[in-house]
């Protein structure tokens, strides 16, 4: 389950994926396999071949890519989710919302 995602976050992350850019796509996420991790970040391009490119340098293999809806991605967790970000100048998001849970 995702939370945490606002509707124009949706759009541009699915806009700018389409048109051939790795987009990421950070939210709360909670899946029983994997308890210990509270985010996600979805690295998502229309074009597989960019996006499995970029992967690469990141050590991610091809058999954790995504084929769902109109792009594949990549899902992010844990440290390899921050390093990944970090690296992309994307920490933003996963900061808020790591802030968000503190405080609740």
């Amino acid at each position: 389950m995702a939370f945490g995602v606002k509707r124009q976050e949706l759009i541009e992350w699915k806009q700018n994926a389409q048109k051939g850019r790795v987009s990421f796509l950070t939210h709360f996420w909670y899946d029983p396999r994997f308890p210990e991790y509270k985010t996600v970040t979805k690295a998502a391009c229309a074009d597989r071949d960019i996006l499995l490119a970029w992967g690469k340098k990141y050590g991610l293999k091809e058999a954790w890519l995504h084929e769902r809806e109109t792009f594949p991605h990549f899902d992010l967790i844990g440290e390899v989710e921050k390093r990944i970000l970090r690296a992309e100048g994307c920490c933003e998001k996963l900061t808020q919302l790591k802030n968000k849970a503190r405080n609740k």
